[in-house]
C-alpha cells in the first residue's frame, strides 16, 4: 500500500536529495561578524565569557578582517573600546578615537572588500555606562543625546565606515544621524537601525567584551523594548523607517524569532538580526561540556533565524560558519 505520506519520507532519503528540496538556505553571504577593537592593548585580550573571541589590537583587528573577507564574509560591524571614558562619551567622536582609527586602517587594508559598519552609541564611551548623556536626576536626556550621535555618524562616516548601526534606541535617533550624514555631504552611507531591540538578559557577554558596567546597579529598561511586547516593534520599526534607515534590526534572535517574522511579513526591507552573546556562549559552555555538537547548533540557530525572515544575521559563529559554509 502506498501512502502519500511516504512522498516526503522519500525526499529525505539522501543528504542530495536533502539539500535539493531545502526550503532555507544559510550562506555566508548572510553573515556579520561583530569585532571588538580596543585601545591601549598590545595583544588580544580573551573575552572570557565569549570562548573564541577576543578584544583585538587595531593590527590583529585588520588581519582578523583580511581573514574573514578571504572566507567570503561580506561585512563587519565594529565596537570600540576607549582607553579613556567620560560622562558624555567624547572619545565616541574622536576623529583620532579608537573606532575611527580602526576604520581607516581597516579601509587601507580591504577597500570596497567588505562593508565596514561602526556600531554607534555611547555606552561604550561613557563612563556611567548608558547609551545617552544623563540629566542631574540620573535619567537619560534623549534629545541632548541625539545631537552627540551626529557627531559620532560624521566622525565614522569621515573614517571610511559604510553604514552605521545606532544601537542606544533613542526617539529620533535614525533622524538626528541621517540629517547628520546628509548636512555632512555623506547621503552615501547608509544607517542599520537597531529598530526592535529588547531589554534582555542575554547581553552579559557582550558587556564583557566592551568593559561596559551601569552605574549604580542601573538598567536600560526605560528606553529598550519590553520583552512581552510584539507590536510595539512593528511601530519602533516603521518610525525609523520614515526617518531614514536602510536596514532594520531586531535584537536578539533567537528568543525573538516571532518579531523577525512579523517584521518581514509587514515591511520590504532588509531585515537583520543579531545572534546575540548570551546565545553564542550557552551554546560554547554547552559544547566544551561536551552536551551538543556546538558546530552543528550553531548552524541550525543560524539557519531558524533565516528562516524566520532574516537576510543578515550579526553572529559571533561568522568565522567558523564561513569556515563550514564554505568547505
Amino acid at each position: 500500500m502506498s501512502f502519500p505520506a511516504r512522498r516526503l519520507r522519500r525526499l529525505r532519503r539522501l543528504p542530495a536529495l536533502r539539500r535539493m528540496v531545502a526550503e532555507t538556505r544559510v550562506s555566508v553571504d548572510d553573515l556579520v561578524a561583530p569585532l571588538f577593537v580596543r585601545e591601549g592593548i598590545d595583544e588580544p585580550q580573551p573575552v572570557l565569557s565569549l570562548p573564541g573571541v577576543v578584544q583585538h589590537t587595531t593590527a590583529s583587528l585588520v588581519k582578523e578582517a583580511r581573514r574573514l573577507s578571504s572566507l567570503g564574509v561580506p561585512a563587519l560591524v565594529l565596537f570600540g573600546l576607549p582607553a579613556a571614558k567620560d560622562p558624555l562619551g567624547s572619545e565616541a567622536w574622536n576623529p583620532d578615537g579608537v573606532t575611527q582609527v580602526a576604520l581607516r586602517e581597516l579601509r587601507l587594508e580591504l577597500g570596497d572588500a567588505m562593508v565596514l559598519v561602526a556600531d554607534l552609541c555611547l555606552d561604550e564611551y561613557t563612563d556611567h555606562g548608558h547609551c545617552g548623556v544623563l540629566t542631574a536626576s540620573g535619567t537619560v536626556d534623549n534629545d541632548a543625546t541625539l545631537e552627540l550621535y551626529g557627531r559620532v555618524a560624521v566622525a565614522q562616516a569621515d573614517a571610511g565606515a559604510d553604514m552605521v548601526a545606532p544601537s542606544g534606541m533613542m526617539d529620533g535617533q535614525v533622524g538626528a544621524i541621517r540629517a547628520a550624514l546628509d548636512d555632512d555631504g555623506r547621503a552615501e552611507v547608509g544607517i542599520l537601525a537597531y529598530a526592535a531591540k529588547y531589554a534582555s538578559a542575554l547581553y552579559g557577554p557582550f558587556r564583557d567584551a566592551v568593559d561596559v558596567r551601569i552605574a549604580g546597579g542601573g538598567d536600560r529598561r526605560g528606553y529598550q523594548q519590553d520583552p512581552p511586547n510584539r507590536r510595539e516593534a512593528l511601530s519602533e520599526v516603521s518610525l525609523d523607517l520614515a526617518e531614514g534607515a536602510d536596514i532594520v534590526m531586531v535584537k536578539p534572535a533567537l528568543a525573538y524569532l516571532d518579531v523577525i517574522a512579523a517584521v518581514r511579513a509587514r515591511f520590504d526591507v532588509p531585515v537583520a538580526a543579531y545572534n546575540v552573546s548570551g546565545e553564542y556562549a550557552m551554546v560554547k559552555a554547552a559544547s566544551e561540556r561536551g552536551w551538543i555538537d556546538g558546530a552543528a547548533v550553531a548552524l541550525e540557530h543560524v539557519g531558524a533565524i533565516k528562516r524566520a525572515g532574516a537576510d543578515l544575521i550579526l553572529t559571533y559563529f561568522a568565522p567558523e560558519l564561513a569556515e563550514m559554509l564554505g568547505d
